[in-house]
C-alpha cells in the first residue's frame, strides 16, 4: 500500500514543480508582466489629456489588469498539465486531491501579486501618484489570493471543456464581481487617503472573500474532478 504524502508537503511539491518549470521558461511571467506594462501605458496615453480622470480611473485600471492578466495565468497553468497529459497521473497520486487546487493557487497567486506589483509600480511612476504604501499592498495582497482562489477553483472545472479559453472568463469575471468591486472602492479609498475605519467593510469583504474561496475546495474539490 502506498503512504499518504502530508497536504502540506504535497501542495508545496505541486506548487515547487509549477515554479520550477516556469522559472526555466519564463513564458507565462513574461507574458503577463509585458500585458500588465502594455495596458498601463494605453490607459495613461488614454487620459493624458486629463489629470483630472486620472486618480479616479486607477484603481479600475489596476484591477482591469489584473484581472485579464490573472485569467490568462490561470487557464494556461492549467491547460499545461491538462495537455501534456500529467493531470490524470497527479489526481491518481496517493494523496488528497485538494492538494492539486491548493498547489495550482499558490503559483497562480504569486503570478498574480506579480503582476499587481508591476502594475502598481508602473502606474505609481507614471501617474505620479504615491503606491508605495503598507494599506495598498494589503488590499494587493488580499485582492490577488482571492482572484486566484477564484480562478484556479473555477478553471478546474473549465479544463475539460470544450473552447475552454473562452469559458474560463466567462465563468470567472461574474463571480469575480464582489471581490473586483470591493478591491476597487478599497483602493480608491486609499488614493482618497480616507481613514480605515470609512472602508473597513471593503477590506471585510475582501478577507470573508477569500476565506470562502479558499475553504470551499477543501470538501468540494473531489467532486469537480470526479465530475
Amino acid at each position: 500500500m502506498h503512504q499518504r504524502t502530508p497536504f502540506w508537503k504535497a501542495t508545496l511539491t505541486i506548487a515547487a514543480k509549477d515554479l520550477r518549470t516556469e522559472l526555466r521558461s519564463r513564458q507565462l511571467l513574461t507574458a503577463m508582466g509585458v500585458f500588465a506594462l502594455l495596458t498601463t501605458m494605453v490607459f495613461y496615453y488614454t487620459l493624458e489629456s486629463r489629470p483630472d480622470v486620472r486618480a479616479a480611473a486607477l484603481p479600475g485600471i489596476l484591477w482591469v489588469t489584473v484581472v485579464f492578466a490573472g485569467t490568462q495565468g490561470v487557464g494556461r497553468n492549467l491547460a499545461q498539465e491538462h495537455d501534456r497529459g500529467t493531470l490524470d497521473g497527479l489526481l491518481l497520486a496517493p494523496v488528497n486531491r485538494a492538494v492539486f487546487f491548493y498547489g495550482k493557487l499558490v503559483v497562480v497567486w504569486l503570478f498574480s501579486f506579480v503582476v499587481a506589483s508591476i502594475a502598481s509600480l508602473a502606474l505609481n511612476f507614471v501617474f505620479n501618484t504615491n503606491l508605495l504604501r503598507l494599506d495598498w499592498w494589503l488590499i494587493l495582497l488580499l485582492g490577488t489570493l482571492g482572484f486566484a482562489a477564484i480562478g484556479t477553483f473555477l478553471g478546474s472545472m473549465a479544463i475539460y471543456a470544450r473552447g475552454r479559453e473562452t469559458t474560463l472568463p466567462i465563468l470567472i469575471l461574474p463571480i469575480a464581481l464582489p471581490l473586483i468591486a470591493a478591491a476597487v472602492n478599497a483602493s480608491s479609498a486609499v488614493l482618497a487617503n480616507r481613514e480605515l475605519g470609512e472602508w473597513w467593510n471593503w477590506l471585510g469583504l475582501l478577507a470573508a472573500i477569500d476565506v470562502i474561496f479558499l475553504s470551499l475546495p477543501a470538501v468540494l474539490f473531489d467532486f469537480i474532478v470526479e465530475e
